[in-house]
């Protein structure tokens, strides 16, 4: 054991370790400056035990993490998490407009992105940067999967298949969901055509409904599906025999989300009805046909909720699975915690509706919100695509009256129909195309896909920026001064 002497001052190497673990990043900076062991033992322990403390949670990120040192993902994330706090980000499409009107869904994985959209799933490879001064990881256009009878994708979420991330459930517009693994393109093409596969659709995949999947949502093994007319199935994929109970809820369905890692595992449904956000319970053999919560809103215009995610997980709340976020069609995102015993017991019923500890709203729109995610700076951020103008809305809920929103680029009049956020990026897609706007350092031209010079018909609108390669958007804050 190795042991720091100073003026006054012994301490063995263990016993600093076990300090740094409650340090700043600032506290860290000045220790390492006493002397040249302490500097040794800060880069070898003290960021590290800074970064466990401290979770980015970032799927594209996640490759190029493992070859960064400890002290290179501090820096990174320092550097988003400023870039977070005064809203400077590049934006960036990834594609010209689609010639026809669509309603795409997004998904994420660490090696890849897709974009569904109309019968084709649209691919985009992430890669690995061995270090922070190669820039950030490439998001590079891979090819495209178009399936050969033409019906369209109306949800999809990645599985769990082996150590593969290129399988995904999804869902169509006929009630089918099938398992769907996305082989890799081969580079043998000599052109600069873009790579592009016909795939068929195999057997099915657990239950079979009438109207279209609505939602698809997936946690650990167990996969949940949604259908437009509120009847919802739940499997188990790691089982011979996939369903394990199925429900109905007897309403129009939008969203749905699981969570089999919170105390009590359980779904929450978002719906057209007199009460729009109900959660039920999941055991290892069912679906609860009752919720044993329900969650209601703060207006009585609200009557849909179009959206649910997790809440972000740096919150004053602190970090809990039993919180959820949700989107409603007034323009409100609501935050539940289902600890709370905040009920509204002026409210008929049982269970009592438990009320949201935080609203969060743009004063400037009442735009239903059509998708939230969160993460983003600090994990403590929620995003939310309004139904209208191409507008995401931002709030860090440290904060949550000091929000901002911005329009992706090319000022679509479309709604956002999905969002993910992560550490540094936001992806999202309109009915035009898909977008992304990056918090993180080291962005350059070739960071995303170059768009050749687009033709008549596209009637692109985008005007680039100065630098290159970021593109002009319109943002405002949410602040009436």
């Amino acid at each position: 054991m190795v042991t720091v002497e100073a003026a006054g001052l012994i301490l063995p190497s263990d016993v600093l370790i076990i300090v740094m673990e409650n340090l700043s990043i600032e506290d860290l900076i000045s220790l390492s400056y006493t002397c040249k062991f302490v500097n040794l033992l800060v880069h070898e322990f003290g960021w590290s035990l800074y970064l466990k403390h401290n979770v980015r949670s970032s799927f594209t990120l996640q490759l190029a993490r493992r070859s960064w040192s400890s002290f290179d993902q501090v820096r990174y994330d320092v550097a988003s998490d400023r870039s977070w706090t005064q809203a400077k980000f590049s934006a960036r499409p990834l594609s010209h407009p689609w010639r026809i009107k669509l309603q795409p869904i997004i998904a994420l994985s660490a090696s890849v992105l897709l974009v569904a959209a109309g019968y084709t799933i649209y691919v985009y490879h992430i890669t690995d940067s061995s270090s922070l001064d190669d820039g950030a990881p490439r998001v590079l256009y891979e090819g495209s999967y178009s399936f050969t009878d033409r019906r369209e994708i109306t949800s999809i979420t990645f599985i769990p298949h082996g150590h593969s991330e290129r399988t995904v459930a999804v869902g169509f517009d006929d009630g089918h969901i099938h398992r769907v693994f996305l082989p890799h393109f081969r580079q043998e093409q000599s052109n600069n055509k873009p790579l592009a596969l016909n795939i068929e659709r195999d057997s099915p995949l657990g239950l079979r409904i009438v109207d279209l999947v609505e939602s698809l949502t997936c946690s650990d093994d167990m996969l949940l599906s949604l259908s437009s007319f509120g009847t919802a199935g739940l499997c188990n994929l790691s089982s011979d025999s996939p369903l394990v109970s199925a429900t109905n809820l007897d309403c129009r369905s939008w969203s749905s989300f699981i969570c089999m890692k919170s105390s009590t595992p359980f779904t929450a449904f978002g719906t057209t009805s007199p009460n729009p956000l109900v959660v039920h319970a999941v055991t290892p053999s069912s679906l609860s046909p009752t919720p044993f919560a329900i969650l209601h809103p703060t207006r009585e215009r609200s009557t849909a909720v179009y959206d649910i995610t997790d809440a972000p997980p740096s919150a004053p709340w602190g970090s809990s699975k039993q919180v959820i976020v949700s989107g409603w069609y007034d323009g409100a995102v609501q935050v539940h915690d289902m600890r709370s015993g905040w009920r509204d017991t002026g409210v008929t019923g049982t269970p009592a509706p438990l009320r949201p500890m935080l609203t969060l709203r743009d004063p400037w729109s009442d735009e239903p919100i059509y998708s939230v995610s969160c993460g983003g700076g600090s994990s403590s951020f929620v995003a939310a695509g309004t139904a209208r103008h191409s507008v995401v809305a931002f709030w860090d809920v440290r904060r949550p009256t000091e929000g901002w929103s911005v329009h992706a680029p090319g000022n679509d009049t479309s709604p956002v129909y999905s969002l993910i956020l992560e550490s540094s990026r936001v992806f999202g897609v309109t009915q035009s195309r898909p977008f992304v706007l990056d918090f993180g350092p080291g962005v350059t031209k070739e960071t995303y896909p170059s768009l050749p010079a687009s033709t008549q018909s596209q009637h692109d609108s985008l005007k680039l920026k100065k630098n290159g390669f970021g593109y002009c958007v319109t943002q405002y804050n949410h602040g009436r001064v």
